[in-house]
């Protein structure tokens, strides 16, 4: 499988990755690689804040359209600091909750909020 680099940096123009916008750029360009049977490295280099509603936007909903087990094999990380680690963990593991069960979670959040 052949694959490419993804520099998030060199993408948003900002060492900044905050905002749910910049965060679907990154999942378009994720999102065409795959389709084009590419592995992508994901480089985090120079990125000095990074946020779960970017994440959730490049990354989490890769899981509405891949298996964890294509995205595992799929998607690798360059340059991300360990704490950036554990943000990306929560974010995935949210994700794969999510879109598991998606219909009976929006239901749940529905109800939550009186939106029946």
């Amino acid at each position: 499988m052949s694959e490419i680099t993804l520099k998030i940096f060199q993408v948003i123009g900002s060492d900044v990755a905050v905002s749910s916008d910049k965060g679907d750029e990154i999942f378009k360009q994720i999102d065409k690689a795959l389709q084009n049977k590419l592995s992508v490295n994901i480089d985090f280099k120079d990125i000095k804040i990074l946020t779960t509603a970017f994440l959730n936007a490049a990354i989490g909903q890769l899981y509405s359209k891949y298996t964890s087990k294509k995205l595992k094999k799929s998607l690798g990380l360059l340059n991300i600091s360990d704490s950036d680690k554990l943000l990306l963990k929560k974010v995935t593991d949210r994700a794969k909750e999510y879109f598991a069960d998606k219909k009976n979670i929006d239901n749940i959040i529905k109800e939550s909020l009186g939106d029946e």
